[in-house]
C-alpha cells in the first residue's frame, strides 16, 4: 500500500472519532461483535451463541451477537457505535485502541496460553523449504496469498517480516492475493497457491476437523509468540467501571465452566485472562515500525 492510501486508510477510521457518542442505556442490548472464525457465517453465529447467552446471563442484560466478514471492519464497527462489545483480533483491536480509544478487557487462552504465533505455509510440491526460499530467487515470480488487511497474523505481521528483509511483496511475487485464512489454507494445499501466511489456531482447527490434511500444509516459517484475540469495549463502555468489572468477571468464569459447558468456546480455547492495553505492545509496534498505523 502506497502511502496516500495508508493515509487515506488511517483517516477513514480515524475519522469515526468524529462519531456523536451516545452513552448506552442501563440494560440496553449491548452489541456483541465477532469476527469470521470459522468457514461461514452460519457457523460463525452458532459457534458463539453460547459465548453471547453467558454473558447476557451474567451481566443481566440482553446480548445481541453479530458476525463481521473482516478484522477491518470489526475494528470499525467497534469504534463508530455499530458494535460495543468485540472479541477481535489483535491487529483489528490495536486499530480500533490507536483511532477510536477502544480498551481491552481480557485476552481469550488456547491451550491455556495468551499467545498464538503468525506462519507462512506452503505445500510440499512447491520446493520451498524456509522463508530464505520463499523471499529468494526460489520464490521470485509465485504467487502469494494474506489475509484481509486487518489481520494479524494473514497481514501485518508476514509484511513486517518481509519488510525487514527488504522485500517489497507486491514486487517480488507474480501474484498477491487477499482472502480469509481458511481460503488460504485450502488453496495452499491444493496447490493452487505456492504460499501463504496464516496462524497456528487456524491450521490446527482445520486439520482436526478433516477440512485439510496437515501433510499438504508444510510451515515454512513461524512468528515469535503475539498476544490472542482481545475481547474489547467501545470508548463510550470503558468509562463503565462497573460493567468492564462484570464482563472480566463473567469472562473468567468461562474456563472453569467449560468442564460442564464444552460448548461455550470452540475447541481448544480454554478461557479468558484479565490484560490491558500493554499486552498488545508487539502488534502496535509492528504497526508503527511498517508504516500501517499512522496518525490519529
Amino acid at each position: 500500500m502506497n502511502l496516500t492510501r495508508r493515509h487515506a486508510a488511517s483517516l477513514a477510521l480515524g475519522s469515526l472519532l468524529s462519531l456523536p457518542g451516545l452513552a448506552l442505556a442501563q440494560g440496553a442490548p449491548l452489541k456483541f461483535g465477532v469476527g469470521m472464525f470459522q468457514p461461514d457465517r452460519e457457523k460463525n453465529d452458532a459457534t458463539y451463541r453460547p459465548l453471547a447467552a453467558h454473558l447476557a446471563q451474567r451481566l443481566g442484560r440482553p446480548v445481541e451477537l453479530r458476525t463481521v466478514d473482516s478484522w477491518e471492519g470489526l475494528a470499525k464497527s467497534l469504534a463508530n457505535g455499530e458494535t460495543d462489545v468485540a472479541l477481535m483480533g489483535p491487529w483489528g483491536y490495536v486499530l480500533a485502541n490507536h483511532f477510536a480509544e477502544a480498551q481491552v478487557v481480557s485476552t481469550i487462552l488456547y491451550q491455556g496460553k495468551p499467545e498464538y504465533f503468525a506462519m507462512i505455509v506452503t505445500h510440499p510440491d512447491s520446493g520451498l523449504n524456509s522463508i530464505d526460499d520463499l523471499l529468494g530467487p526460489k520464490g521470485r515470480g509465485r504467487n502469494f496469498a494474506f489475509g484481509d488487511k486487518g489481520s494479524t497474523s494473514g497481514y501485518l505481521i508476514p509484511v513486517h517480516e518481509f519488510q525487514k528483509r527488504g522485500i517489497d511483496p507486491e514486487k517480488h511475487f507474480a501474484r498477491v492475493l487477499y482472502t480469509k485464512h481458511q481460503a488460504i489454507q485450502t488453496q495452499v494445499t491444493a496447490g493452487q497457491l505456492d504460499a501463504g501466511a496464516d496462524y497456528n489456531r487456524n491450521r490446527d482447527a482445520m486439520i482436526s476437523q478433516g477440512l485439510i490434511a496437515a501433510a499438504r500444509s508444510k510451515v515454512i516459517w513461524q512468528s515469535a509468540p503475539l498476544p490472542n484475540d482481545a475481547f474489547a469495549v467501545s470508548a463510550v463502555l470503558a468509562k463503565d467501571v462497573a460493567l468492564v468489572r462484570g464482563l472480566q468477571a463473567a469472562l473468567a468464569e468461562i474456563g472453569p465452566l467449560l468442564a460442564g459447558q464444552p460448548n461455550l468456546l470452540p475447541a481448544n480455547y480454554t478461557g479468558f485472562v484479565t490484560r490491558d492495553n500493554a499486552f498488545y505492545k508487539p502488534i502496535r509496534d509492528a504497526g508503527l515500525a511498517t508504516g500501517k498505523l499512522g496518525a490519529r
